[in-house]
């Protein structure tokens, strides 16, 4: 996810793929205890993008 893509997003689009993102890190994380998981650098991609969108959230919340 860019920049760029992230300031074309709304407030109620970047809330909303925020709880999607967790609900991801969450369905890998129960994928991990059942040894079901192939690629296991998802994890540190999910955490990122849950970074950048709670940055851009904060960042547009002190604009404010």
């Amino acid at each position: 996810m860019t920049p760029s893509e992230l300031k074309k997003m709304s407030d109620e689009d970047i809330t909303i793929e925020v709880q999607q993102l967790r609900r991801r890190l969450f369905d890998l994380r129960c994928q991990l205890v059942t040894e079901k998981i192939q690629n296991t650098s998802q994890f540190p991609m999910v955490r990122k993008d849950i970074a950048r969108l709670l940055t851009e959230q904060n960042a547009r919340n002190r604009a404010k």
